[in-house]
């Protein structure tokens, strides 16, 4: 929040006190040194924070004789880096970056400068509006999961990103403070771009330069089996957060089922009072049953689901009164 922070009127004075740079890593000792100087002098006064996720390749020591705060997570797996610091690290602003040296540090002024003004609550490093991510990106599938995954957001939730799959973002206090993380892999993005969607936080895109990893430097993304946990956690999410449009959806699509199958039967006993296909009108009757149930289901969820959803948003109230009361100490 604006309130949390003094920025100075001298843009060329600023410092990043409040900001905590956080680095998930996983055998990157080619490119985290770079990463770590390069943020170190891009955000005066920031705190650079690494953990690293059961690197063998000594990116741990790397990373701590540049300067970062270094701290492990056992858990194999992005999301759970995420997860844990979120509950370690106490800042007002955070900037989130991988470690293999793909994304500027320079543009990380840019992604806090909507979070110190107040206008939003999570800033998306956008890779796709300037072509860099394409021009510099050989990986072809990786470009159509993100843009197959933009589609399914904007059709379910109403959102259009430009570019959801970046692990580059910034985001405030509260959201940090109050986004539950359920992801144990490079999904993590997508919960968060959705979460952020789902509970009406206020987003902002940067458009940023990307480049590949330099020669050396191995990603971790599996584009497949990764790509497959994305789409699954979308569904999954899609379940947890608009149950109604789901089992609507599922509901429709049963009691149309039953009726192309009942029909004919019901058209037949009009005409010779007889059902002589039993097992025809049984899979009907069966299909309309399990489509209202489908509805039923879908109107029970819904009713949690907004109860949560009042919750959650005391919770965030909560946050920001707490974090005015320490302000004001």
């Amino acid at each position: 929040m604006a309130s949390t922070i003094n920025e100075p009127k001298d843009k060329t004075a600023l410092t990043y006190e409040e900001v905590a740079v956080i680095i998930p890593c996983y055998n990157e000792a080619v490119t985290i040194a770079k990463v770590v100087d390069d943020f170190i002098a891009a955000l005066p006064g920031a705190r650079v924070f690494v953990y690293d996720n059961n690197s063998t390749d000594g990116t741990a020591d790397i990373a701590h004789e540049h300067g970062a705060i270094v701290k492990h997570e056992r858990r194999q797996g992005k999301g759970n880096v995420v997860r844990q610091m979120m509950r370690d690290i106490d800042a007002n602003y955070y900037v989130m970056v991988d470690g293999d040296d793909t994304y500027p540090a320079k543009a990380a002024r840019a992604l806090l400068e909507p979070l110190f003004a107040d206008e939003a609550d999570m800033v998306v490093g956008d890779r796709l509006s300037n072509g860099s991510y394409g021009d510099e990106n050989g990986r072809a599938f990786h470009g159509f999961g993100n843009d197959l995954v933009r589609m399914l957001i904007k059709w379910i939730y109403g959102f259009k990103f430009s570019d959801v799959m970046t692990g580059y973002r910034a985001y405030n206090r509260t959201f940090a403070m109050t986004m539950p993380v359920t992801s144990h892999g490079f999904e993590i993005e997508t919960e968060l771009s959705i979460h952020a969607v789902d509970k009406g936080w206020r987003i902002a895109e940067v458009p940023i330069d990307y480049r590949d990893r330099p020669e050396g430097s191995v990603s971790k993304l599996s584009t497949f089996s990764d790509g497959w946990k994305v789409l699954k956690t979308i569904l999954s999410l899609f379940k947890d957060y608009r149950p109604l449009a789901l089992f609507g959806w599922l509901s429709l699509l049963l009691v149309v089922a039953g009726l192309i199958a009942g029909l004919p039967v019901v058209a037949e006993f009009a005409a010779t009072g007889l059902v002589p296909r039993i097992p025809t009108a049984l899979l009907a009757v069966a299909l309309v049953l399990c489509g209202l149930l489908s509805l039923v289901c879908g109107l029970v969820l819904d009713t949690v689901v907004k109860g949560n959803r009042k919750s959650y948003e005391l919770t965030v109230l909560q946050e920001y009164r707490r974090q005015q009361e320490q302000h004001r100490k």
